[in-house]
């Protein structure tokens, strides 16, 4: 089975952190998706990172380009903009952040997250609670 996993898992690849080791056994082990919204996310991060001066410049174009080495389908997010925003009011999210479940349930998939704010939202949710799991 396909997993989707957001930006927060993507990161953990690159950047060595509490979860990194759980993400990278995920691209070893598993069929990753995500939607295209994910490369832009991870891609502001680094930067973010780098104009803060806790990455370099080149560190940070690296870790984007070893994000985007993963082999992940890409997923369209316009034609899931809807479920997210309706996502996004059912658990007082961002839409954002729900169109990464939005996606998992279009696909009959598990979210991978690593953050813990929105799964507990997600997780304490009839409809959404079986659609998501915490890295």
């Amino acid at each position: 089975m396909t997993l989707i996993v957001d930006a927060s898992v993507a990161l953990k690849w690159v950047l060595e952190e509490d979860g990194s080791d759980a993400a990278r056994a995920l691209v070893a082990d598993e069929a990753l998706a995500a939607p295209d919204l994910l490369f832009i996310e991870c891609a502001n991060v680094l930067w973010v990172k780098a104009r803060r001066g806790n990455l370099s410049i080149g560190d940070a174009k690296a870790a984007y380009a070893a994000i985007e080495a993963v082999p992940i389908r890409a997923i369209s997010t316009y034609l899931h903009a809807a479920a997210a925003q309706s996502i996004a009011f059912d658990l007082d999210r961002t839409p954002y952040d729900s169109l990464y479940l939005a996606v998992a349930m279009a696909e009959n998939a598990t979210l991978v997250s690593a953050d813990a704010v929105f799964v507990k939202a997600a997780s304490a949710h009839p409809l959404y609670r079986n659609s998501v799991r915490l890295l």
